[in-house]
C-alpha cells in the first residue's frame, strides 16, 4: 500500500469517526428536544422568581459545561455565577444565599462532591434545579425541579467519555438562558453593555459611541477662505454648512473644492457646498454608518438630531472599533 493510499484511508477513517460522533450527539439533542415537558417551564419560572443569582455548579466535565452556562446567562440578562462544588465544601457555600437559585448538573446524579451543596440548599430553602440522566438519582430526588436527560449513548467508543451527555446538558442550559432572555425582552443594546469588547461589542456600538463632537462647521455665508481654514483645523477633510437656524444644509468635500477650483476664494460656502448631504442619527448602529460610507464611497458622515449637527463619524473611528 502506497503512502498516498494510506493517507487517503486514514482521512476516510477520521471523517467516518467525526460523522459518527456528530450523528450520535445530534440524535441525543433530538431526543432531548422531543422529551421536554412542563418541568422546563417550571425551571424558567423558578429562576425568574429568584431575587438573587443563578448559582451554577457541576463537577468534572459537567463543571466545564456549568461554567459556560453561567457565562451565557450572565451575558444575557440573568445574573449567574459558577461555584465549584468541592470549593463550596471548603467555604464557598457562603456565596450561595437564600435569594439565589441553584442549577446543578451531573450526568449520573450521584457525584459525591455535590452532596454538601445539595444539603446547603435543603437546609436554607434555596430552590434547586437538577439536571441528570437518572430520574431516581440523589440529585434529582432532592431537586425542586428535575430536568431529566434522555437515555442516549455517548459518542465515544465504549461510552466512557462524556460526549452526548455534556452536549445535551449544554444545549439545555442554552435553552434556559434564551428562554429567560426572551421573556425579559433582552435587547441588543443591553447585550452590548455586557460585551463592550471584541467584535460583538463593536457591531453593537451606536454612532454616538464613536462620533466626534468638535465639528467642522461654517455658516452658509462664510467666505471659502475661512471655510478652508475650518476644514484644515478640524482634520476631517470636510466642513458642514449650516443655515441661520442651525440646520445642516450642506457639506463641503474635497470633490467640491476641485469642482470649484476656479475662483474658489471668491465664493461662499453655500456656493460651493453639496446640498442635502447624507447624514445619520446618533442612535443608529455604527455598522449602519459603515454601510452608508461604503455604498457612497465617502469617509465620514455628519450626525444630526432634529436636523441639527451633533457629531461627525469617520471611517477611521469604525476601523479602530473593529467594525471594518
Amino acid at each position: 500500500m502506497t503512502s498516498s493510499t494510506t493517507e487517503a484511508a486514514d482521512t476516510e477513517a477520521y471523517l467516518a469517526t467525526a460523522r459518527r460522533v456528530i450523528t450520535v450527539e445530534a440524535e441525543g439533542l433530538s431526543a432531548l428536544a422531543a422529551g421536554l415537558d412542563a418541568s422546563f417551564a417550571r425551571a424558567v419560572e423558578t429562576i425568574l422568581r429568584a431575587h438573587g443569582r443563578v448559582i451554577v455548579s457541576g463537577m468534572g466535565k459537567s463543571g466545564h459545561i456549568a461554567r459556560k452556562i453561567a457565562a451565557t446567562m450572565a451575558s444575557t440578562g440573568t445574573p449567574a455565577q459558577f461555584v465549584h462544588p468541592a470549593e463550596a465544601s471548603h467555604g464557598d457555600l457562603g456565596m450561595v444565599t437564600a435569594e439565589d437559585v441553584v442549577l446543578m448538573m451531573s450526568n449520573s446524579g450521584e457525584t459525591p462532591e455535590l452532596a454538601d451543596l445539595i444539603a446547603h440548599t435543603r437546609r436554607f430553602g434555596i430552590p434547586l434545579i437538577g439536571i441528570a440522566s437518572n430520574a431516581d438519582s440523589t440529585l434529582l430526588r432532592q431537586s425542586d425541579v428535575a430536568l431529566v436527560l434522555p437515555k442516549a449513548p455517548e459518542a465515544g467508543s465504549g461510552g466512557l467519555v462524556p460526549t452526548t451527555s455534556t452536549t445535551m446538558t449544554l444545549a439545555l442550559g442554552d435553552a434556559l438562558a434564551v428562554a429567560l432572555m426572551e421573556h425579559r425582552r433582552f435587547t441588543p443594546e443591553q447585550f452590548r453593555v455586557f460585551h463592550p469588547g471584541g467584535k460583538l461589542g463593536a457591531r453593537l456600538s451606536k454612532v454616538r459611541d464613536l462620533m466626534h463632537t468638535d465639528l467642522p462647521l461654517v455658516h452658509e455665508a462664510t467666505p471659502m477662505a475661512e471655510a478652508l481654514l475650518e476644514i484644515t483645523a478640524k482634520g476631517f477633510g470636510v466642513a458642514g454648512v449650516t443655515a441661520a437656524d442651525g440646520r445642516l444644509i450642506g457639506i463641503i468635500t474635497d470633490g467640491d473644492l476641485r469642482r470649484h477650483m476656479r475662483g474658489l476664494l471668491d465664493q461662499t460656502a453655500a456656493e460651493v457646498m453639496t446640498r442635502s448631504p447624507q447624514v445619520i442619527a446618533p442612535d443608529a448602529l455604527a455598522e449602519a454608518a459603515v454601510a452608508i460610507m461604503d455604498a457612497r464611497k465617502i469617509t465620514c458622515l455628519f450626525v444630526v438630531e432634529n436636523d441639527r449637527p451633533v457629531g461627525i463619524i469617520h471611517i477611521h473611528d469604525c476601523l479602530r472599533a473593529g467594525l471594518v
